[in-house]
Protein backbone atom coordinates (compact mmCIF):
# COMPACT_ATOMS: atom_id res chain seq x y z
CA UNK A 1 0.00 0.00 0.00
CA UNK A 2 2.70 2.38 0.70
CA UNK A 3 4.52 2.04 -2.16
CA UNK A 4 1.60 1.82 -4.18
CA UNK A 5 0.53 5.49 -2.05
CA UNK A 6 3.90 6.82 -3.39
CA UNK A 7 4.11 5.62 -7.19
CA UNK A 8 0.05 7.78 -7.28
CA UNK A 9 1.94 10.75 -5.72
CA UNK A 10 4.76 10.99 -7.96
CA UNK A 11 2.80 10.72 -11.06
CA UNK A 12 0.01 13.65 -10.23
CA UNK A 13 3.62 15.55 -9.23
CA UNK A 14 4.89 15.14 -12.54
CA UNK A 15 2.13 15.89 -14.21
CA UNK A 16 1.40 19.09 -12.49
CA UNK A 17 5.46 19.62 -12.88
CA UNK A 18 5.59 19.19 -17.02
CA UNK A 19 2.59 21.09 -17.50
CA UNK A 20 3.64 24.01 -15.65
CA UNK A 21 7.16 23.71 -17.36
CA UNK A 22 5.05 23.62 -20.81
CA UNK A 23 3.14 26.74 -20.02
CA UNK A 24 6.58 28.51 -19.76
CA UNK A 25 6.87 29.07 -15.98
CA UNK A 26 9.66 26.87 -15.65
CA UNK A 27 10.68 29.16 -12.59
CA UNK A 28 7.59 27.78 -10.48
CA UNK A 29 8.44 24.41 -11.22
CA UNK A 30 12.27 24.03 -10.45
CA UNK A 31 14.58 21.13 -10.04
CA UNK A 32 14.35 22.04 -6.67
CA UNK A 33 10.36 21.89 -6.10
CA UNK A 34 10.98 17.98 -7.76
CA UNK A 35 13.58 16.58 -5.91
CA UNK A 36 11.99 18.91 -1.85
CA UNK A 37 8.82 16.39 -3.25
CA UNK A 38 10.53 13.10 -4.17
CA UNK A 39 12.45 13.55 -1.25
CA UNK A 40 9.11 14.10 1.20
CA UNK A 41 7.62 10.48 -0.36
CA UNK A 42 11.03 8.56 -0.62
CA UNK A 43 10.96 9.71 3.74
CA UNK A 44 7.35 8.52 3.97
CA UNK A 45 7.70 5.37 1.76
CA UNK A 46 11.02 4.55 3.37
CA UNK A 47 9.88 5.54 7.35
CA UNK A 48 6.82 2.46 6.93
CA UNK A 49 8.58 -0.34 4.85
CA UNK A 50 12.45 -0.53 5.50
CA UNK A 51 13.19 -1.75 8.97
CA UNK A 52 12.49 0.93 11.00
CA UNK A 53 9.05 -0.49 11.09
CA UNK A 54 9.51 -3.76 12.38
CA UNK A 55 12.15 -2.79 14.71
CA UNK A 56 10.05 -0.03 15.80
CA UNK A 57 7.11 -2.12 16.09
CA UNK A 58 8.81 -4.96 17.90
CA UNK A 59 12.24 -3.57 19.46
CA UNK A 60 12.78 0.15 20.41
CA UNK A 61 10.23 2.86 21.33
CA UNK A 62 13.16 5.20 20.07
CA UNK A 63 12.75 4.15 16.59
CA UNK A 64 8.84 3.67 16.41
CA UNK A 65 9.37 7.76 17.78
CA UNK A 66 11.95 8.13 14.90
CA UNK A 67 9.46 6.41 12.33
CA UNK A 68 6.37 9.01 13.67
CA UNK A 69 8.53 12.06 13.30
CA UNK A 70 9.68 11.17 9.62
CA UNK A 71 5.95 10.61 8.46
CA UNK A 72 4.30 13.63 10.75
CA UNK A 73 6.75 16.02 10.53
CA UNK A 74 9.69 15.52 8.21
CA UNK A 75 8.08 14.19 5.15
CA UNK A 76 4.98 16.67 5.25
CA UNK A 77 7.53 19.31 5.37
CA UNK A 78 9.52 18.53 2.38
CA UNK A 79 6.47 17.58 0.46
CA UNK A 80 4.80 21.22 1.27
CA UNK A 81 8.08 22.64 0.04
CA UNK A 82 7.77 20.56 -2.76
CA UNK A 83 4.40 22.18 -3.99
CA UNK A 84 4.66 25.53 -3.51
CA UNK A 85 3.63 28.19 -5.81
CA UNK A 86 1.37 27.20 -9.03
CA UNK A 87 2.21 23.34 -8.30
CA UNK A 88 -0.29 23.18 -5.69
CA UNK A 89 -2.75 23.97 -7.97
CA UNK A 90 -1.40 21.68 -10.80
CA UNK A 91 -1.13 18.37 -8.89
CA UNK A 92 -5.05 16.92 -9.99
CA UNK A 93 -5.84 16.40 -13.29
CA UNK A 94 -8.71 19.04 -14.78
CA UNK A 95 -10.97 16.34 -14.93
CA UNK A 96 -10.79 15.04 -11.45
CA UNK A 97 -10.90 18.88 -10.18
CA UNK A 98 -14.20 19.46 -11.81
CA UNK A 99 -15.36 16.41 -10.23
CA UNK A 100 -14.18 17.11 -7.12
CA UNK A 101 -15.27 21.07 -7.09
CA UNK A 102 -18.74 20.05 -7.54
CA UNK A 103 -20.33 18.24 -4.42
CA UNK A 104 -21.02 21.34 -2.00
CA UNK A 105 -19.99 19.10 0.79
CA UNK A 106 -16.20 18.63 -0.25
CA UNK A 107 -15.57 22.16 -0.53
CA UNK A 108 -16.32 23.03 2.56
CA UNK A 109 -15.11 20.01 4.15
CA UNK A 110 -12.19 20.99 2.10
CA UNK A 111 -12.12 25.07 3.42
CA UNK A 112 -12.69 23.65 7.29
CA UNK A 113 -10.04 21.38 7.25
CA UNK A 114 -7.55 24.72 6.07
CA UNK A 115 -8.35 26.58 8.80
CA UNK A 116 -4.98 27.34 11.04
CA UNK A 117 -7.14 26.24 13.77
CA UNK A 118 -8.46 23.27 12.97
CA UNK A 119 -4.93 21.96 11.96
CA UNK A 120 -3.55 23.18 14.94
CA UNK A 121 -5.87 21.40 16.92
CA UNK A 122 -6.09 17.78 14.97
CA UNK A 123 -2.31 17.54 15.05
CA UNK A 124 -1.94 18.22 18.87
CA UNK A 125 -4.71 15.37 19.00
CA UNK A 126 -3.43 13.15 17.59
CA UNK A 127 -0.38 13.57 18.75
CA UNK A 128 -1.87 13.20 22.16
CA UNK A 129 -3.83 10.24 21.77
CA UNK A 130 -2.12 8.08 20.15
CA UNK A 131 0.65 8.41 22.75
CA UNK A 132 -1.24 7.60 25.21
CA UNK A 133 0.26 4.07 26.23
CA UNK A 134 -3.49 2.03 26.23
CA UNK A 135 -4.23 3.79 22.19
CA UNK A 136 0.05 3.24 21.41
CA UNK A 137 -0.21 -0.39 22.31
CA UNK A 138 -3.93 -1.45 20.75
CA UNK A 139 -2.28 0.24 17.25
CA UNK A 140 0.53 -2.08 17.77
CA UNK A 141 -1.33 -4.71 18.23
CA UNK A 142 -4.15 -4.09 15.28
CA UNK A 143 -3.00 -3.58 11.93
CA UNK A 144 -5.97 -1.61 10.70
CA UNK A 145 -5.74 1.18 13.79
CA UNK A 146 -1.82 1.05 13.00
CA UNK A 147 -2.49 2.37 9.52
CA UNK A 148 -4.95 5.09 10.94
CA UNK A 149 -2.83 5.90 13.31
CA UNK A 150 0.11 6.97 10.47
CA UNK A 151 -2.68 8.22 8.11
CA UNK A 152 -3.41 10.54 11.11
CA UNK A 153 0.21 11.41 11.29
CA UNK A 154 0.53 12.29 7.68
CA UNK A 155 -2.53 13.99 7.42
CA UNK A 156 -2.41 16.32 10.85
CA UNK A 157 1.51 16.97 9.89
CA UNK A 158 0.40 18.12 6.15
CA UNK A 159 -2.46 20.44 7.31
CA UNK A 160 -0.46 21.93 9.96
CA UNK A 161 2.71 22.49 7.78
CA UNK A 162 0.52 23.71 4.73
CA UNK A 163 -0.31 26.64 7.59
CA UNK A 164 3.91 27.07 7.88
CA UNK A 165 5.06 26.69 4.18
CA UNK A 166 1.80 28.02 2.68
CA UNK A 167 2.01 26.26 -1.03
CA UNK A 168 -1.03 27.82 -2.08
CA UNK A 169 -0.18 31.40 -0.96
CA UNK A 170 -3.61 31.62 0.90
CA UNK A 171 -2.15 33.67 3.45
CA UNK A 172 -3.82 32.45 6.28
CA UNK A 173 -1.91 33.26 8.55
CA UNK A 174 0.85 36.62 8.77
CA UNK A 175 4.35 35.82 9.15
CA UNK A 176 4.54 36.88 12.89
CA UNK A 177 1.02 34.35 12.88
CA UNK A 178 3.15 31.21 11.59
CA UNK A 179 5.79 32.41 13.97
CA UNK A 180 3.34 31.91 17.03
CA UNK A 181 1.24 29.06 15.26
CA UNK A 182 4.87 27.15 15.33
CA UNK A 183 5.55 27.98 19.13
CA UNK A 184 2.07 26.50 19.82
CA UNK A 185 2.98 23.63 18.23
CA UNK A 186 6.32 23.19 20.01
CA UNK A 187 4.70 23.70 23.08
CA UNK A 188 1.62 21.11 22.51
CA UNK A 189 4.16 18.90 21.27
CA UNK A 190 6.15 18.71 24.76
CA UNK A 191 3.36 17.85 26.75
CA UNK A 192 4.04 14.32 25.11
CA UNK A 193 8.23 14.73 25.28
CA UNK A 194 7.75 16.03 29.07
CA UNK A 195 6.01 12.66 30.29
CA UNK A 196 8.83 10.47 28.06
CA UNK A 197 11.64 12.09 29.24
CA UNK A 198 10.96 13.20 32.79
CA UNK A 199 8.41 9.85 33.62
CA UNK A 200 10.04 7.53 36.12
CA UNK A 201 9.05 4.30 35.39
CA UNK A 202 8.45 3.31 31.36
CA UNK A 203 5.01 3.87 30.04
CA UNK A 204 5.06 1.08 27.17
CA UNK A 205 3.87 -2.43 28.38
CA UNK A 206 5.00 -3.98 24.72
CA UNK A 207 8.55 -2.69 24.92
CA UNK A 208 9.17 -3.32 28.92
CA UNK A 209 7.97 -6.89 28.23
CA UNK A 210 10.67 -6.91 25.43
CA UNK A 211 13.31 -10.22 26.42
CA UNK A 212 15.82 -9.08 24.14
CA UNK A 213 17.13 -5.92 24.45
CA UNK A 214 18.41 -4.25 21.21
CA UNK A 215 21.37 -1.89 22.55
CA UNK A 216 21.04 -2.46 25.97
CA UNK A 217 18.67 -0.44 26.33
CA UNK A 218 16.23 -0.61 29.50
CA UNK A 219 12.50 0.39 28.66
CA UNK A 220 13.13 4.00 30.92
CA UNK A 221 16.46 4.81 28.58
CA UNK A 222 14.60 3.82 25.39
CA UNK A 223 11.77 5.91 26.24
CA UNK A 224 13.70 8.77 27.42
CA UNK A 225 15.71 8.15 23.63
CA UNK A 226 12.37 8.38 22.47
CA UNK A 227 11.98 12.15 24.10
CA UNK A 228 14.93 13.33 23.19
CA UNK A 229 14.30 12.00 19.52
CA UNK A 230 10.84 14.22 19.16
CA UNK A 231 12.48 17.33 20.71
CA UNK A 232 15.48 17.06 18.30
CA UNK A 233 12.74 16.87 15.58
CA UNK A 234 10.72 20.28 16.65
CA UNK A 235 14.18 21.87 17.05
CA UNK A 236 15.32 21.07 13.27
CA UNK A 237 11.55 21.14 11.64
CA UNK A 238 9.77 24.16 13.86
CA UNK A 239 12.93 25.72 15.50
CA UNK A 240 14.81 26.23 11.88
CA UNK A 241 11.47 27.56 10.78
CA UNK A 242 10.88 30.38 13.86
CA UNK A 243 14.52 31.32 13.19
CA UNK A 244 14.33 31.82 9.57
CA UNK A 245 10.80 33.31 9.65
CA UNK A 246 12.19 35.83 12.96
CA UNK A 247 15.84 36.50 10.03
CA UNK A 248 12.97 37.22 7.65
CA UNK A 249 10.52 39.19 9.73
CA UNK A 250 13.79 41.47 11.20
CA UNK A 251 15.62 41.76 7.44
CA UNK A 252 12.26 43.04 6.29
CA UNK A 253 12.08 45.56 9.03
CA UNK A 254 15.67 46.95 8.02
CA UNK A 255 15.03 47.42 4.57
CA UNK A 256 12.16 49.39 5.43
CA UNK A 257 13.77 51.64 7.94
CA UNK A 258 15.70 54.00 5.84
CA UNK A 259 12.54 54.88 3.35
CA UNK A 260 10.54 55.07 6.05
CA UNK A 261 13.80 58.09 7.81
CA UNK A 262 13.63 59.78 4.12
CA UNK A 263 9.68 59.87 4.03
CA UNK A 264 9.02 61.53 7.29
CA UNK A 265 12.67 64.17 6.95
CA UNK A 266 10.42 65.48 3.62
CA UNK A 267 7.42 65.58 5.46
CA UNK A 268 9.09 67.62 8.05
CA UNK A 269 10.33 70.22 5.23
Amino acid sequence: MPIAAAGIALLLYVQAFLRLRRRGRSDHATLLNLGLFVAGVAVLTLALVSPLDAIGEDYLLSVHMTQHVLIGDVAPLLLMLGVRGPLSLFLLPPPLLRVLARPRAVRSALRFLLRPSVGFVCWTAAIAAWHIPAAYDYALGHPLAHELEHASFVLTGCLVWSQLVDPGRRRALSVNGRIGYALGLVFAGHAVVHQLMFGTHALYPRYVAQHERLLGLSPLADQRGAALVMTVDQLLTFGTFIALSVARTRAGAATKTPRAYIDNAAKSR
